[in-house]
């Protein structure tokens, strides 16, 4: 399969290049690839961490002096060949510890080997952590609390217990209701109360919510998605077996019941009667059956949409799952999902898993109608065909099919999507909001959502900085204004260390590359030397590089400094690892952090990913700026420089390194970052960096050259801090799978796979 891969994407590639002469929503969801944040299996691993060498040829020819976007030098029938191979260079000690910590079946060992794994995937600085969501000033008319705000998954998006008042709600109340939220959170008493305290305080609530989005959906089948822009939508639309509730407690959904066995590798799900299917006129297409859950895994695992690795290596190991992917197993009776009877579901696990059912509200186990799929041209196994002209399913709204609390009634590109209740939804009469509307904001107008929301247009805006300064003015922000609270989702600039796109591949005019072939051979020889990604990473004032978005005053508060949230897990018990050869005992409590700080410190990585004393002493990894440090950044561009001298490859002011970062130029705001980026790096490398900043004009063409790409050679920017990702479940593996060697993971935002 990886033969085949590898003939495919070199085949694409070689075509790309002929036709080029020559590859967020206001908030972003949990659990998939995360849009940008707006102010609106594998190969085997070394046992030991290979050296680090430059895949490029340093020396010149006729060539170099052409301009990268019309010839580029690069072999692309190498692609996967040097994918793998770059990846064991700079990722292999990483995944090495990755793989260790899966193995292991004892929970605290497991958590401080995933711990000194990104420990190693933070070392190999191929990304910098830059924001999480929220943390911003923002006014709203929704009620807090009142929409589920677990870390991990998709229920976080969905909206039909929301509760949305007429009118603004003040910081004092939602203080309140935070904190008797706190109060009541798994009493199942919280839902009542607020409606009182809300009428007590004479707000009056509405069965309507209206809110910005930035991005359209790319498909609208939930099952061959891992893209938030995607999955936020189609959330709404579907039922999961089990769903958080506003208490964060898991419910019943479709799954009325379910059992466990004693070592947690059979789960067997009742499913509930009287639940039915609709097309997107409220058309009945029948009961919701176990099988439909079996119909949904199989066109999870055939469409390979970024998300199937839960279900085999990256996350529960579902029997068969991914032998099924490989194809290994062809006969998808002997995968471990399978409907016992007409209402009980059962899967089979190769391995325990205690913490499964924490996946189940998201889309990667959504079922799917069988009849419905078959009827809109869908089939499965090796005749799945999603380039079949007869194949319609997912291809908007219109063809899918909905278990869920709404139907989308008008989806327009670039302007409205309209969900409303469905009218065969098997809790129709518990749904708090009989219609949901997303207006689209492109970014252009920094003042958009907040002129939208005061005029009551949508229901709520963060406040970026020239919005903080209207509000102060129209009188709203002394009165409304609050701090958004953070979140899991870890917002990421990724380095590319290994570009082989020079224009966007959906439109060769947009994002073109100012850079000569012999400008990109050594932009990539230093991007695959660690001393210079050590450089870059803590090369940039990130304080003032979110100040843009969220003013001065609040700059630090939703930095943050790894990828996974160092207060994520804690260990149940004391536990002992080596760290650098070194036995460590961590104690029982400590956080995931703490761990991750101790391995970096052990390397020599001048950076702080933990800081023990925050947050009254329990520690923290956000709020701070642990990356930015220009005398220690300059210092590993010297051993960078050094040492590719000795290859034939130098630089100097006369003739730097250059570095192009995308933006949205019809945004201030994101101008602006850019803008601090580069005076940034510039300022730090003394001139030795100089740094190109592309306007791909608005950001349809900036989340194209970073965003939608779905593969690691279409990535068209060396620096490109357009996406992030949220946990899908409870556990660090959720971050970690995703830099694991294989195609359609994050990896590939670092142009590998």
């Amino acid at each position: 399969m990886k033969k085949l891969l590898a003939l495919l994407l070199a085949a694409a590639m070689v075509l790309s290049l002929a036709a080029c002469g020559g590859d967020t929503p206001a908030s972003s969801t949990a659990g998939s690839s995360a849009a940008p944040a707006s102010t609106a299996a594998p190969t085997e691993a070394p046992t030991t961490a290979p050296t680090e060498a430059p895949t490029v040829a340093p020396t010149e020819d006729p060539a170099d002096a052409q301009l990268a976007k019309d010839v580029w030098a690069y072999d692309t029938s190498k692609y996967y060949e040097d994918s793998e191979k770059v990846y064991d260079a700079i990722l292999g000690e990483y995944y090495k510890y990755y793989e260790e910590a899966l193995a292991t079946t004892d929970v605290a060992t497991r958590y401080a080997l995933e711990a000194i794994a990104e420990a190693k995937l933070l070392d190999a600085a191929i990304m910098l952590p830059t924001t999480t969501k929220g943390g911003n000033y923002a006014i709203t008319r929704v009620v807090p609390r009142t929409a589920n705000t677990t870390l991990w998954g998709n229920d976080s998006d969905r909206f039909h217990n929301v509760l949305v008042a007429t009118d603004f709600l003040t910081p004092a109340d939602r203080d309140a209701i935070k904190a008797k939220w706190g109060e009541l959170a798994g009493t199942g008493e919280f839902a009542d109360w607020v409606e009182k305290y809300l009428a007590d305080q004479g707000y009056t609530i509405k069965d309507t919510y209206t809110l910005g989005y930035t991005s359209d959906p790319q498909t609208w089948d939930g099952l061959a998605t891992y893209r938030s822009a995607d999955s936020e939508a189609i959330v709404n639309t579907v039922d999961g077996l089990l769903e958080y509730d506003i208490e964060n407690v898991q419910q019943p959904a479709l799954a009325e019941s379910y059992t466990v066995n004693d070592d947690f590798t059979v789960f067997t799900f009742t499913i509930r009667q009287g639940a039915h299917w609709s097309d997107s006129q409220g058309r009945d297409l029948g009961e919701v059956t176990a099988d439909d859950f079996v119909a949904g895994m199989q066109h999870l695992l055939d469409t390979e949409g970024g998300l199937e690795g839960l279900a085999a290596d990256d996350g529960v190991k579902i029997v068969n799952a991914g032998a099924y992917i490989n194809g290994e197993v062809t006969d998808f009776a002997e995968v471990g999902v399978k409907a016992v009877d007409k209402y009980t579901l059962e899967y089979t696990l190769e391995e325990p898993c205690t913490w499964f059912t924490t996946l189940l509200g998201y889309n990667p186990f959504f079922p799917l109608n069988r009849a419905y799929y078959e009827s809109q041209g869908g089939k499965f196994g090796d005749e799945f065909n999603a380039e079949d002209p007869a194949y319609l399913f997912g291809k908007d709204p219109d063809h899918i099919c909905y278990s869920g609390p709404y139907l989308v009634k008008n989806a327009t590109e670039k302007n409205t999507i309209v969900f409303e209740a469905n009218p065969n939804y098997w809790n129709k009469d518990g749904i708090k909001l009989q219609k949901i509307t997303w207006l689209f904001n492109d970014g252009s107008d920094d003042l958009k959502a907040y002129n939208d929301a005061k005029a009551g247009t949508i229901d709520g805006a963060g406040l970026n900085t020239a919005a903080v300064e209207a509000a102060k003015k129209d009188g709203l922000f002394d009165q409304y204004a609050y701090v958004s609270d953070t979140d899991a989702t870890s917002y990421m600039a990724f380095f590319n260390v290994m570009r082989n796109q020079f224009v966007n591949v959906n439109d060769a005019n947009v994002g073109v590359s100012t850079k000569t072939v012999g400008e990109a051979k050594i932009y990539n020889a230093f991007m695959q030397n660690v001393h210079f990604r050590h450089a870059l990473a803590t090369s940039v004032d990130r304080g003032t590089y979110n100040a843009q978005s969220v003013g001065e005053a609040l700059k630090f508060n939703n930095l943050r400094n790894s990828y996974t949230p160092g207060n994520f897990v804690q260990l149940p018990e004391e536990v002992t690892v080596e760290i650098n050869g070194t036995a460590t005992t961590f104690p029982a409590g400590t956080y995931y952090g703490a761990i991750m700080q101790a391995q970096i410190d052990a390397d020599g990585f001048g950076v702080k990913v933990w800081d023990p004393t925050l947050d009254s002493g329990l520690g923290s990894g956000d709020g701070y700026d642990g990356w930015y440090n220009p005398e220690y950044s300059y210092a590993e561009f010297e051993k960078a420089a050094e040492e590719l001298k000795a290859q034939g490859i130098e630089v100097s002011t006369d003739k730097p390194i250059v570095i192009e970062i995308p933006y949205a130029g019809n945004s201030q705001l994101r101008t602006n970052r850019a803008n601090v980026v580069k005076q940034s790096i510039e300022a730090t490398f003394k001139g030795n960096v100089k740094v190109v900043l592309i306007d791909c004009v608005d950001t349809a063409g900036w989340l194209y050259a970073g965003y939608y790409p779905d593969y690691g050679y279409e990535m068209n920017a060396d620096f490109m801090d357009v996406s992030g990702w949220g946990p899908d479940y409870g556990d660090p593996q959720t971050y970690l799978a995703t830099m694991t060697p294989a195609p359609g993971g994050m990896v590939k935002s670092c142009g590998i796979y």
